[in-house]
């Protein structure tokens, strides 16, 4: 069949392996790590005919019950070691937690043994008839976009599915099992460490949000971060989306990541914008998303797609997500009516800018998903005034210039978490006379006395706005557990006020 722009698209999605067969048939291939990435890769290479090897740090009751189904699969696990490179190991096929630097890689690299990722396995398990790869990076936002993609490329009667870094293994997907099977593109989510051991990406069209400084533990520098990033750009064949928002003085910009890359000939550089758009981008016009990109006359012409109030919620940075997600379907042919639906029909997951309750007039809003800077900026930046609840993990973060830009839009702040004196530190320095409650109960209960002194800070109007900029690991298992605990205690909160027990 054919996509909207008359694009080929398969109508099965079933991988032809017969290559990668030929490459890896009793050849030693050695998986490192478990989990959503590492079972399909194993479960992959051993259908190939390769000799499989799972290796795993952890050996709890989780990794021990993967393990069992390997083994009766007739593939081999060692649990517990994840740091020596077994004997006469040919490949070596990494899930994304394992940094550069482990000891497994420098071995392989000592013995000459390549490193592929999940994602460059998939990418190579791919058919001459399999989906095209509509492909989504960037520090904040990934995931809302590759939803916001699919749900786009769905109401243009598409058939897709959001996988990768969304947590639905890219080797399932290309591999053509239910419920993959017959599909006609995906919307894909990759992280830097995916992008880092995929050398042989080629996606359709791509995608770089943004970018701030985030994993430097893992890539060793900010240079090297953007550098992995920028690997979701090479081999583009239509679209290389970037954020025409970047400051002027950031390094690098998404723009200069397309610049870099290597496209095929005739891909273009499509920007997104909040403002106004040029000819070649996507942008905001009184209120309407429009198109400047993918139109007969760029010059002259823009084109409709969307309204802001199509868009949930109607963040700025939400809004940006929105334009990208709309770059890329347009890029694969889909109609202007599709992006409207598309947008309309999607729901955002939870605890991303998730409105919890209105109490006494005061709006609670939970973005526990803000685990960082970059994204808790974005955040503060949809509201005024706030009551900001922050903390938990830094995680190596400075919070100088966050509260610099966002000192104005807070009433108050309440510090939880492990490292909420540094939060403190930067507020006495550039927003001293802003409030601040500091709870010093590092228990999970310490959300709900967080919410107590949120509320007696706030004023009628105002919003009390949970974006930590911190992992929430010294409290919770998960920003979801943080922000469910937050959701809890501001639903008690309502319940006191209309007199429930």
């Amino acid at each position: 069949m054919t996509s909207p722009s008359g694009a080929r698209v398969t109508s099965t999605g079933t991988a032809d392996t017969t290559a990668l067969s030929r490459e890896l048939s009793g050849r030693h291939v050695v998986v490192a790590g478990l989990g959503v990435s590492g079972m399909p890769a194993a479960k992959a290479a051993h259908r190939l005919g390769a000799r499989v090897t799972a290796v795993n740090g952890g050996d709890g009751e989780g990794p021990r019950r993967q393990a069992a189904e390997l083994e009766a699969l007739g593939i081999g696990v060692r649990l517990g070691d994840d740091r020596t490179l077994p004997e006469a190991t040919d490949l070596v096929v990494t899930t994304p937690g394992f940094k550069p630097t482990s000891p497994l890689f420098e071995a392989a690299a000592e013995a000459g043994v390549p490193v592929w990722g999940d994602v460059e396995l998939a990418w190579r398990l791919r058919g001459p008839d399999s989906p095209p790869w509509l492909a989504v990076t960037g520090t904040n936002g990934k995931t809302t976009t590759v939803q916001m993609l699919a749900a786009v490329l769905r109401a243009a009667g598409l058939r897709t599915a959001a996988v990768g870094n969304i947590g639905v293994s890219l080797i399932d997907a290309v591999l053509g099992e239910e419920p993959y099977d017959g599909l006609d593109v995906l919307a894909v989510e990759l992280s830097s460490y995916q992008l880092h051991w995929a050398p042989s990406l080629r996606p359709h069209s791509a995608a770089v949000l943004n970018l701030a400084p985030d994993h430097l533990d893992w890539h060793g520098s900010m240079e090297a971060y953007a550098a992995a990033k920028g690997r979701i750009y090479e081999g583009n064949q239509v679209a290389c989306v970037y954020n025409a928002d970047d400051p002027a003085d950031a390094k690098p910009r998404t723009e200069d990541l397309v610049r870099e890359a290597d496209v095929a000939e005739g891909a273009r550089a499509i920007g997104f914008t909040l403002g106004a758009p040029a000819p070649s981008q996507l942008g905001v016009v009184d209120g309407v998303l429009v198109d400047r990109a993918f139109v007969p006359d760029r010059q002259q012409q823009a084109q409709e797609l969307a309204e802001i109030g199509d868009v949930d919620p109607p963040a700025p940075h939400n809004i940006a997500n929105a334009l990208a997600a709309a770059a890329l379907a347009r890029a694969f042919g889909v109609p202007p009516s599709a992006v409207r639906d598309g947008l309309r029909a999607f729901s955002p997951d939870a605890h991303r800018i998730t409105h919890v309750a209105d109490v006494d007039g005061v709006a609670y809003v939970d973005d526990s998903k803000a685990t960082n800077t970059h994204a808790t900026e974005a955040s503060l930046a949809a509201y005024e005034p706030i009551v900001w609840i922050a903390g938990g993990l830094a995680k190596g973060a400075t919070f100088d210039d966050l509260v610099a830009r966002s000192a104005s839009r807070l009433r108050g702040v309440v510090l939880i978490g492990a490292d909420r004196e540094l939060i403190g530190q930067a507020l006495s320095r550039h927003a001293p006379d802003v409030p601040v409650t500091d709870v010093a109960r590092t228990d999970t209960g310490a959300m709900a006395s967080a919410v107590r002194e949120a509320r007696a800070l706030a004023r009628q109007g105002d919003t009390v706005l949970l974006a930590p900029a911190c992992a929430s690991m010294d409290m919770f298992v998960n920003y979801n557990a943080r922000g469910d605990a937050f959701a809890e205690a501001v639903r008690a909160l309502a319940a006191e006020g209309r007199g429930e027990q």
